[in-house]
C-alpha cells in the first residue's frame, strides 16, 4: 500500500487547502498551533479525508492511558530508519488532529498515530493500519472518558478481527482482554506499576490472583499470555531470547517499557531492535516533557502527570528528597473537570521533599496533601513557588493545562 499514492480529488485538495489556511490563521493569532481547528474545517468540507489521506500510508497507532505520546515519538524516530515519517508528534490525537497532521505527509511512507483511547475503534476502520500499539488503560478524565472496562470492551469490540498486527502490553489485564479479539497480536512484557483498575477479571468479573508479576482469574481461566518481547532491566528481550540494550535520554522506568514496545512495532515494519533502539536516543525530550529549563536562575525539570497512574510513575523518577518539588493541577476541559483523582495518588511518596502546590485546583491538592500528611506551602505563581523552594533543580509536576501554562511562563 504504502508507496501507491493516489492523487487526492479536488474536493480532498481543496479541503486540505482550507484547512491549512485556517490552521495558519489561528496560529498569526496566537491560539495554539491550529491542527485541531485545521483538521475540524478539513473534515467538514470531505468527512472522508482521513481515510484519503492514510491510503498511501502504512500505518501504526497507538492508545493508551500514558505514554502514548513519548511511545508514538518513540516509533516514529526508529521507523525513520525505514523511509520519511508524518506523525502527530505534538499529540492532538483525536480525528481533527490526526487529519491535520496527515495533511502534511504527502510524501511520507510510515503513518505513525497517536490516538486518544474513545476514538481508537474508528480511527482504525479509516487509516487500515499495518500495526497497532496498545500499552495500557487506566483511570483517567472521569467526566469525560468512560470508566476503563467499557474503553476495553469498546476496543475488543473495534478491533475484533482487525488485520493489523496488535502489539500490546501481556501484563495489563485491560489491555489484553482488549487485544484478544484480534487474531494477530504480538505481546510484550512492558510491566504495569498501577494495578488500582485491574483487580477484577475483565472477562467474568472474578477477582484477579497476582503472584509476583504473573496475573490470572481463578475462576474463568482468563490469565497473562506468554510474551515474545519482554523488558528486562536496561534491555529488550526479542522473540529470539537476543538482549539488546535500551539507551534513552528519557528517565524513567515507564520510558523504558515504552522503548520495548516501540522496538516490537519497529519489527513489524522489518526495522531490527538494534536499529531502532540506537535511533530512540536521539529523542531528548517529548513535546515539553522532561526538559530541564532555566527560570529565575534556577533549574526546573518540567514532568507531565495527568492520571493517578501517570503520578505514581512520575514520582519514581524524579530525584530523591530533598530536592524540591512543584504541584500544579488544573480543571480545565482538557483536562476533565473531575478531581477527584487526586485521592486516588499515594502522595506519601513525597515525604522529604519541600513540596509547593500551584495551579487553577491548588487547594483541591492542598487538601489531599494535608490527609496525607505531608508538608506544603500553597503559592500564587510559579514565581513565587520557585522563589519559596530551597536550592538545587527543581522537580515540576503538573497535568495537562497547567504543564501548558507552565511551558508558556519559562518560554518553553
Amino acid at each position: 500500500m504504502a508507496g501507491n499514492s493516489d492523487p487526492l480529488s479536488p474536493r480532498a485538495k481543496l479541503a486540505v487547502t482550507a484547512g491549512k489556511a485556517v490552521a495558519a490563521a489561528s496560529r498569526a493569532a496566537g491560539r495554539g498551533s491550529g491542527s485541531v481547528i485545521g483538521g475540524k474545517v478539513a473534515l467538514r468540507l470531505d468527512p472522508d479525508l482521513l481515510a484519503r489521506l492514510a491510503t498511501h500510508l502504512d500505518v501504526v497507532l497507538v492508545s493508551a492511558t500514558n505514554g502514548k505520546t513519548t511511545t508514538t515519538r518513540l516509533i516514529a524516530e526508529a521507523l525513520r530508519a525505514a523511509g520519511p515519517v508524518v506523525s502527530n508528534a505534538l499529540g492532538a490525537n483525536m480525528p481533527a488532529g490526526i487529519t491535520s497532521a496527515l495533511a502534511g505527509g504527502s510524501d511520507a511512507k510510515f503513518g505513525v498515530i497517536e490516538v486518544d483511547e474513545k476514538y481508537l475503534a474508528g480511527v482504525a476502520r479509516d487509516t487500515s493500519p499495518k500495526c497497532i500499539a496498545l500499552l495500557n488503560l487506566s483511570r483517567d478524565q472521569l467526566d469525560r472518558a468512560a470508566e476503563t472496562r467499557m474503553l476495553a470492551e469498546n476496543w475488543r469490540e473495534g478491533l475484533s478481527g482487525s488485520k493489523a498486527v496488535v502489539v500490546a502490553n501481556c501484563d495489563d489485564p485491560l489491555v489484553v482482554w482488549a487485544a484478544s479479539s484480534s487474531p494477530n497480536v504480538v505481546w510484550v512484557a512492558a510491566g504495569q506499576m498501577w494495578k488500582d483498575d485491574a483487580w477484577s477479571c475483565p472477562s467474568c468479573g472474578g477477582v484477579m490472583q497476582r503472584p509476583g508479576d504473573d496475573w490470572f482469574c481463578g475462576e474463568c481461566g482468563f490469565r497473562r499470555p506468554t510474551p515474545t518481547w519482554a523488558l528486562s532491566g536496561d534491555h529488550v528481550l526479542d522473540p529470539h531470547g537476543s538482549a539488546w540494550p535500551i539507551h534513552l535520554q528519557l528517565p524513567g522506568r515507564a520510558n523504558k517499557a515504552n522503548a520495548a514496545s516501540s522496538a516490537a512495532v519497529a519489527a513489524v515494519f522489518g526495522v531490527p531492535p538494534q536499529v531502532a533502539l540506537e535511533r530512540m536516543y536521539q529523542v531528548q525530550a517529548v513535546a515539553g516533557r522532561y526538559d530541564v529549563v532555566q527560570f529565575q536562575n534556577r533549574d526546573l525539570r518540567l514532568l507531565l502527570a495527568k492520571n493517578p497512574a501517570g503520578w505514581l510513575e512520575t514520582f519514581s523518577l524524579i530525584d530523591p528528597p530533598p530536592t524540591p518539588v512543584i504541584l500544579s493541577v488544573n480543571a480545565r476541559g482538557a483536562d476533565g473537570t473531575d478531581t477527584s483523582w487526586l485521592w486516588d495518588v499515594d502522595y506519601t511518596r513525597l515525604t522529604g521533599h519541600p513540596i509547593f502546590v500551584i495551579g487553577d485546583r491548588k487547594l483541591d491538592l492542598a487538601v489531599r496533601l494535608e490527609v496525607a500528611n505531608q508538608h506544603f506551602q500553597v503559592c500564587e505563581n510559579l514565581d513565587e513557588a520557585v522563589a519559596a523552594a530551597p536550592p538545587g533543580r527543581i522537580e515540576v509536576i503538573a497535568n495537562y493545562t497547567a504543564f501548558q501554562d507552565l511551558r508558556r511562563r519559562v518560554g518553553n
